[in-house]
């Protein structure tokens, strides 16, 4: 069966069954239909007493084509941590239409370790993207609104941009006020993709709707002819903006096809975002369950980066252990084989490809000092003389290997997983990469560094001048957010091995005085992507029952 034949053979629990099992009473849920619900983050006032249970961070090697199970893997780890009779909850991103119609699909695992409704998750869910897209959007209006009637607030520059959360590169760059109406003020401006907002990332940083609506207000969208910022605040929109978004600051509950629980809210991409879960929903789950699996988008040079340096720091957040997930065939392609040549057997590649998995280990180990484990996602193809290779590599360099296979077994394919990370799962003294006191190029250049393996940074003219603004303004001590390419420790795309030096060359550096982060653009990131030659949207259908069909 695949995964949609998967999640139409389990029935589900209705969700408030859920709920109360996992501690959430009736009162405190919102629901959605029988399946999906919100919970009033005012629960939080109620359990602020208890204690936290452990906090466990699922990461990766770089992503390829052919997919790491990175989602699939949390999912199961926390089905088996239930099994093993922990009280273990997820806490996830939502998925962002971007991939769903674009290359890489949904974001609800697969087989028997998976997040359902599994179409509604990965389509509309509870309108929380929405919420954000018409939210940002209004503040748009607003800025062109406030320049047609005068600009009072004497714009020089408007930095802020409209989103939408589809794929559509041709949004990047476009011009408005164009209607020839008499004090229209034409400008240029252009398309983010919406998990890649400001917005976005503060729902994700927020403690509350009070918090919310003072980062809100505190959004840079432009300077004045003296280059001072103006804010959101003196636009006066952060009202209407923060009810907007009363609702979707509530974190989603949903449940795993073994009826267990997991909270989906919030979805920033983590090439070009910060890649992590709401604070809020995090927090929430750590006091109600012992464990809470929780991932960070792309490899461990991204997602759990960002995670130990924005996330964790602002919200005082300590994981207890980490897993880096992988694949042989992932491994295969990272050590030089073409994509369709990954599920044959090649020790040599499996050799070469070593060396990302190993990277982002000590990445994990050394950088951000957590505990971690090696999920490999077992696939069919992978034969006994590979997995024996790769574990005796991993046990010369200290490094603890388990095979899941939750694809085919859901929980119960995770429970060796499940067993390894409760023994590590111990130490919670994370290490930042850098201080905050540190200039914002000692940060880049130590992120550089020490976890991409780089030999130094290179920036534009125009980034060094906005990096001097961004620290006369005061904002040195922000963390940096780096948007980068997701398939490399460098900054090409193409450049898999990083076998020679190499360094990252940064384009543009933006202030985020909302999120309280500084993005640093690096390479040829692209904050809205475009869809791939053959979009995934081509063999998405509703079929003649009113079933959802082609979601991958």
């Amino acid at each position: 069966m695949n995964d949609i034949e998967i999640a139409k053979s389990v029935k589900l629990d209705k969700i408030n069954e859920v709920a109360q099992k996992f501690g959430i009473p009736d009162e405190d849920l919102i629901p959605y239909g029988k399946y999906k619900a919100k919970v009033d983050n005012q629960l939080m006032k109620t359990l602020q007493n208890r204690d936290n249970g452990k906090l466990i961070l699922v990461t990766s090697i770089n992503p390829t084509p052919l997919g790491e199970g990175k989602t699939t893997i949390s999912i199961g780890l926390s089905d088996g941590l239930n099994r093993i009779g922990k009280n273990s909850i997820l806490a996830l991103r939502e998925p962002s239409l971007g991939p769903v119609f674009g290359m890489k699909g949904g974001a609800t695992g697969g087989g028997y370790a998976q997040v359902a409704p599994m179409a509604e998750i990965n389509l509309h869910f509870t309108g929380d993207i929405h919420s954000i897209t018409a939210a940002n959007n209004l503040i748009s209006a607003m800025i062109d609104n406030h320049l047609y009637f005068g600009n009072k607030l004497k714009f020089k520059k408007v930095i802020w941009k409209r989103c939408m959360d589809l794929n559509d590169r041709s949004l990047r760059e476009i011009q408005v006020g164009l209607s020839g109406e008499k004090s229209m003020v034409p400008r240029n401006d252009g398309f983010d993709i919406t998990v890649a907002s400001e917005i976005m990332a503060i729902l994700c940083l927020s403690n509350d709707l009070k918090d919310f609506e003072r980062r809100v207000g505190n959004i840079t969208i432009g300077f004045n002819e003296e280059n001072e910022p103006i804010k959101v605040s003196d636009l006066k929109a952060q009202g209407a903006v923060t009810a907007l978004m009363k609702d979707a600051i509530n974190p989603n509950i949903v449940q795993t096809l073994e009826h267990n629980l997991a909270f989906i809210h919030g979805g920033p991409f983590a090439n070009i975002a910060h890649g992590c879960n709401s604070v809020l929903a995090t927090k929430m789950a750590l006091k109600l369950g012992d464990y809470v699996v929780t991932e960070a988008g792309f490899g461990a040079d991204l997602g759990a980066e960002k995670f130990v340096d924005i996330k964790c720091r602002k919200s005082g957040l300590r994981p207890s252990a980490a897993v880096c997930v992988a694949t042989l065939k992932a491994l295969k392609y990272h050590g030089g084989l073409d994509v369709k040549e990954c599920t044959s057997e090649n020790i040599e590649a499996l050799e070469n490809g070593i060396e990302n998995l190993l990277k982002h280990v000590d990445n994990i180990k050394n950088q951000y000092g957590i505990n971690v484990v090696v999920a490999i996602n077992k696939f069919a193809s992978d034969t006994d003389r590979e997995i024996e290779f790769l574990t005796q590599k991993l046990r010369e360099a200290g490094v603890e290997l388990s095979l899941a296979e939750v694809w085919a077994k859901g929980g119960a394919g995770a429970i060796d997983l499940a067993q390894k990370v409760m023994k590590i799962a111990e130490k919670e003294n994370i290490r930042f990469v850098y201080e905050e006191q540190d200039s914002i190029k000692t940060k880049i250049e130590k992120i550089a560094t020490k976890v991409y393996g780089a030999e130094g940074v290179e920036y534009t003219e125009e980034a060094l001048k906005e990096i001097e603004n961004i620290e006369k303004l005061g904002y040195q001590e922000f963390p940096v957010c780096l948007a980068k390419t997701q398939y490399s420790f460098s900054d090409d795309a193409k450049n898999l091995q990083c076998s020679s030096p190499f360094k990252i060359h940064v384009s543009e550096v933006i202030l985020k005085t909302g999120a309280e982060f500084v993005v640093v653009k690096t390479g040829k990131i692209f904050t809205m992507p475009g869809l791939p030659r053959v979009p995934a949207a081509e063999a998405i259908y509703v079929d003649d029952n009113g079933e959802i069909v082609g979601i991958f």
